[in-house]
């Protein structure tokens, strides 16, 4: 065994290239040369770094072995030519050699080598002196010539374009050569050549659409050249749909696959034009090849995320996959059923399911875990059946991800169906029995600890949590313990019981396991530490501080600065899971829609403005961000401090619905304006939003210039677009105004039936008014939670303090006096202070929030209710007095 792995065993390259001296040797020896040949390639295999001089030696070295007439050597000579040519030095002196190569006779097998090696050592001087010479090889006889003279062309287009493009005549003549990879090669690089010309590959794509090529690959290519173009279009045109459909009944099956893959794919594809691409995958699955078969359901599957409706038609044929010889194909089949299935179909596919999941590996476990989740959130009258099934194979044998994934799945079942907590939690307390993962024992606990106190018989999960103290490694000791712990923190009836649990643990011989416990006896003790440590409610918005770290990463000019972290905001956990089940509801929406009105929702039928910012993951403000980042005007603006929430400035009934979104950035304001055109007979060109301030009482107010405006350049019927207008903060100030607002644009009549323009419609000029848009001091304030309000505003000092007295006499109790001071000055209520009792006659708001330019700011309202209203105290705190200033005018 040893000799025979004897060529690269204990392989060095010191030693590789001693015996590299051999190619001087005369007589040569090809045998010898060519194994020294295998090693150098083995050594560029494994990542093996070469020295400029050490492959300059090697090189010419081998220029040597050109005088050998062996072809299986000259192959190998040319393979090592191609990894050296790069690092040695003068390389192009091999140019005539190659050169000679190229013109042998044509039966020469290494005349294609030679070619492809020109690319690694021609550069944009040399190429128009072997132009003739490249020329001819392309409209070779041979072809592997051709092929070989049309890849390494491709690669030379990058050196010198203007010389390959006169190269254009050889190529179409090259199309006529025997060999199909030619012919795929050929389009290639004529597609390569008119790139940049839109009518010139229309014509490309068509002209070869209807030749009689033999490479079905050229076909596949010219699929994907058409689908780049219906991207390029405006929403609505299919230019090149009927090619694409025409293809769905090519001969080659590789050719129909590619074009109902091209429609499945299409951006915005009615069920109209999705219907003959499924019917031709829904050929393929009962197609003999596994490969077709597998490529069907994977398109299936992809395409069920968007469009089940489509897919169910196929679901009989489907199941008869699942027992499929290919396990890969058996689970794309059961995780499409599970997206296009109904709930009275969940029993059948279950029990197929059981028997299947034995028989896949981990991978193809946990896609199947992941379909069962999104179809228990769709149908929660399943909910017992599908935590039957998840914890019975989370009983099985499996790996790390795979239970991983499992426990997971049980999670979001638990924070988004609640009826199944009690259940779900029986389930994972017997799974910890036997866990042999410590990181999911730790989440498990976790998960134990926060809502088992939530439970109607919360002391049943004190006996399996004590038993991993007792059973279980330090790592799981130390997390069982602050699960009891937040079982005598939220349930003071179980206190006592839990202090003695705990004090047997003082006895612990890890360190950790015994500080916890020693920590959390001396908090259970003290209702303030338990408030201040375990029941403590709030967290970092997550988006918000990945954002602003990537932007502190990205600005070199920042790093002269630690990272501050108060400019994040804080919410409470109950804000972050309401957030999160936001998302994940959104993704299963798309990801699952409900068939149980056997209606697909679509984006066109959400009617607010505001939904758009919800697709982005992570919170609004993220997604906001995310979308002006991709604006290269606004890209440089730096990090987005505040985003408001969105502003309606017309009617929702109106022909032209508009709704504004306020940015405040270290130096600009953005004005962000969301418009909806709902006349479908008309189309909307050029739209600009043009803002003039109106009034303001700020002295600031000068400091407020206008940059620049990002107009819409088409509006249709239905589809929300956004407009920009810039404003520059002079000396990052932060005035208020009032800004009298109009659309200004150019309308064209269109066929309300298919959106296309009027050919006779000249359009005209037109001015909409909508409502003013006034930039307050909310918009300058950044929530953020304040766990200890107390002690933060103790902190602050009153030497901080301004204090103003206000008669909100339009207020007819202090809960409405509460919501209009909260929009008011823009700030997060603290501690729950928020919640008003009904009929109060006083209150005490507190709030907390950061003012542009990173000012923390805590203010405190004092309501009383009297004959003429409610009186307002408003005590501010800031180091910065302007600041605490502003916000207790902002009231009047």
């Amino acid at each position: 065994m040893l000799a025979d792995a004897g060529l690269f065993y204990h392989i060095d390259k010191s030693t590789v290239l001693q015996e590299a001296r051999a190619f001087n040797e005369t007589p040569i020896n090809a045998r010898k040369c060519r194994l020294i040949l295998t090693k150098l390639a083995f050594l560029f295999y494994q990542s093996e770094v070469f020295q400029s001089k050490e492959a300059t030696e090697t090189f010419f070295s081998m220029n040597r072995l050109f005088s050998s007439p062996d072809t299986a050597l000259r192959q190998m000579m040319y393979l090592l030519i191609k990894e050296l040519a790069g690092i040695a030095e003068n390389s192009f002196m091999v140019m005539q050699s190659i050169m000679r190569d190229m013109n042998a006779k044509s039966d020469v097998i290494f005349r294609a080598n030679a070619i492809r090696v020109l690319p690694k050592i021609v550069d944009s001087t040399m190429l128009q002196a072997i132009e003739r010479f490249i020329k001819q090889t392309i409209v070779d006889k041979n072809p592997s010539v051709s092929s070989a003279a049309l890849v390494s062309s491709m690669h030379l287009f990058n050196a010198n374009k203007e010389v390959v493009r006169r190269w254009a005549n050889e190529v179409q003549e090259a199309m006529n050569n025997r060999g199909s990879m030619t012919q795929y090669h050929a389009v290639g690089l004529l597609y390569q050549i008119r790139q940049h010309d839109r009518m010139a590959v229309i014509k490309l794509v068509q002209n070869y659409s209807r030749a009689s090529l033999r490479s079905p690959l050229a076909y596949c290519m010219l699929i994907r050249f058409a689908c780049k173009i219906m991207e390029d279009e405006e929403p609505g045109q299919r230019s090149m749909y009927e090619l694409l459909e025409g293809w769905l009944r090519h001969k080659h099956d590789m050719v129909v696959y590619e074009a109902a893959r091209a429609i499945c794919n299409l951006r915005g594809a009615t069920s109209q034009e999705l219907l003959p691409a499924v019917s031709a995958l829904q050929l393929m699955l009962v197609n003999s090849k596994p490969t077709l078969r597998f490529a069907a359901i994977r398109t299936l599957n992809k395409l069920a995320m968007t469009h089940p409706q489509m897919v169910f038609p196929c679901n009989m044929d489907m199941e008869n996959l699942i027992t499929d010889t290919n396990r890969s194909v058996a689970t794309f089949a059961i995780t499409t059923l599970l997206k296009t299935g109904t709930e009275a179909s969940v029993d059948r596919l279950m029990k197929q399911i059981t028997g299947f999941m034995n028989e896949i590996s981990d991978e193809f476990k946990v896609i199947v875990i992941d379909a069962i989740r999104s179809l228990c959130l769709k149908f929660p009258s399943k909910q017992s059946l599908m935590l039957n099934f998840l914890s019975n194979v989370l009983r099985d044998e499996g790996g790390y991800e795979y239970k991983r994934a499992i426990v997971e799945a049980i999670f979001d079942i638990v924070h988004h169906i609640p009826e199944s907590k009690e259940f779900a939690l029986s389930h994972l307390c017997e799974f910890i029995e036997d866990c042999e993962f410590n990181k999911l024992a730790v989440r498990i606990l976790h998960l134990l600890g926060t809502e088992g106190p939530k439970t109607p018989k919360a002391s049943k999960y004190i006996r399996y949590i004590y038993n991993r103290v007792i059973l279980e490694n330090a790592t799981v000791r130390a997390a069982a313990v602050t699960a009891l712990a937040r079982f005598a923190v939220n349930l003071p009836e179980l206190r006592e019981r839990v202090k003695v649990l705990l004090t047997r643990c003082l006895d612990d011989n890890e360190d950790e396991v015994r500080d916890r416990a020693i920590m959390y006896l001396r908090i259970i003790d003290s209702d303030e530490l338990c408030r201040k440590y375990v029941a403590n409610d709030t967290t970092y918005s997550w988006p918000s501080l990945e954002r602003n770290l990537v932007h502190y990463l990205n600005d070199q000019a920042a790093h002269t600065q630690s990272f501050d972290i108060s400019t994040t905001p804080i919410i409470t956990k109950e804000q972050e899971s309401a957030e999160r089940s936001r998302q994940l509801t959104a993704a299963t929406e798309a990801i699952t829609p409900a068939l149980r009105s056997n209606a697909t929702p679509t984006a066109t039928s959400q009617p607010s403005a505001a939904r758009g910012a919800d697709a982005f993951s992570g919170d609004a403000q993220a997604g906001y961000a995310a979308a002006m980042d991709k604006v290269p005007e606004l890209a440089n603006l730096g990090p987005l401090f505040k985003s408001s929430t969105p502003v309606q400035l017309t009617e929702a009934e109106t022909e032209y619905v508009v709704t504004c979104v306020k940015h405040i950035f270290a130096s600009h304001v953005v004005f962000q304006f969301n418009c909806r055109n709902t006349l479908n007979d008309s189309i909307l060109e050029k739209l600009n939003v043009q803002m003039k301030i109106e009034s303001s009482d700020d002295d600031n107010v000068d400091a407020l210039v206008p940059e620049f405006s990002i107009p819409i350049p088409q509006l249709i019927f239905d589809i929300p677009q956004t407009a920009y207008v810039v404003y520059r903060r002079e000396g990052g100030a932060c005035p208020t105004a009032s800004f009298s607002s109009s659309l200004h644009f150019f309308v064209r009549d269109c066929d309300p039936a298919t959106g296309e323009p009027d050919d006779d419609g000249q359009g005209y000029e037109d001015e909409y008014l909508i409502e003013a848009v006034d930039l307050v001091v909310a918009d300058y304030v950044l929530p953020t939670y304040v766990s200890d309000f107390r002690r933060n505003w103790e902190d602050m000092g009153q030497d901080s303090e301004v204090v103003e007295t206000y008669q909100l006499t339009n207020m007819a109790n202090i809960k409405a006096a509460v919501t209009n001071l909260i929009q008011a000055l823009g700030m997060h209520p603290s501690e729950g202070t928020d919640n008003v009792v009904d009929k109060a006659t006083t209150h005490t708001l507190a709030m907390g929030g950061i003012f542009a330019g990173g000012h923390k700011v805590l203010t405190r309202c004092r309501m009383l209710i009297g004959g003429e209203g409610v009186t307002v105290e408003i005590a501010a705190r800031c180091k910065n007095p302007e600041v605490a200033q502003r916000i207790v005018d902002a009231v009047c």
